[in-house]
């Protein structure tokens, strides 16, 4: 796992020995707290008691105050993994979909940031949209005997899956996090049984999170796709 520099707003350092890996890991527990929306130059130099002007010596706006959070959250995702378990290619995308999964749950406000920034080189696909990462997955699936159209057709499938996984449990999570606007009668109110009989009828049911093993189906599901793929074109 990831281990992320302390909020330097939280620790008794406000305003003194700043750095860009400071600025960003704040800007990070920001939008963890608030959200994307919430974050400015202005309010980020108030959290870290320091004029907006002076954090324009470490970055250069915030666009590229963005950037530097993605590059946290993604910039050491190869070297988490366990070198055991990605010692064959199911077992790395095993452990990257799991890794990314868990910076999903983690940090589920800043998590589609990863699909909206945009990346160095255009032609990545979210949410791995580090050249560093991209070059070390097909780096690593090129050195376990992958062609190079095998390669980028895997990365393809796969940035798809995790897309459509993780965008859905983060924004999930970050609705989990909000607090309550109303009691669970208010939710469940005539209004909506009349609307969506059948949505009503079975909300308890719509209701349990079994976000977990949909991930881990999926995920099997996408390793023998794979699989019967690469069979094909041996």
């Amino acid at each position: 796992m990831v281990e992320h520099p302390e909020d330097p707003s939280r620790s008794g350092s406000r305003g003194r020995g700043l750095t860009r890996d400071s600025i960003v890991t704040a800007a990070l527990a920001q939008i963890d707290e608030a959200g994307v929306s919430a974050l400015s130059m202005r309010s980020l130099a108030e959290r870290l008691g320091v004029e907006a002007m002076s954090l324009y010596r470490y970055v250069r706006g915030r666009e590229d105050l963005l950037e530097g959070v993605v590059d946290v959250l993604t910039g050491d995702l190869m070297d988490s993994l366990d070198d055991e378990v990605a010692e064959h290619w199911q077992g790395l995308l095993q452990a990257m979909a799991h890794e990314m999964r868990r910076i999903a749950i983690e940090h589920p406000r800043a998590f589609p940031l990863v699909a909206s920034q945009n990346p160095a080189a255009p032609w990545l696909r979210p949410p791995l949209r580090s050249v560093e990462v991209v070059d070390a997955f097909l780096a690593a699936l090129l050195a376990r005997g992958f062609s190079d159209a095998q390669a980028v057709a895997t990365y393809r499938s796969f940035s798809s899956f995790l897309l459509g996984q993780l965008l859905l449990e983060a924004a999930a999570h970050e609705t989990a996090d909000e607090p309550a606007t109303g009691t669970t009668a208010e939710h469940d109110g005539p209004d909506v049984e009349a609307r969506a009989p059948q949505v009503f009828r079975l909300r308890e049911r719509l209701s349990e999170d079994h976000s977990r093993e949909e991930f881990e189906a999926a995920l099997e599901s996408l390793l023998d796709r794979l699989e019967n793929s690469l069979a094909l074109h041996r």
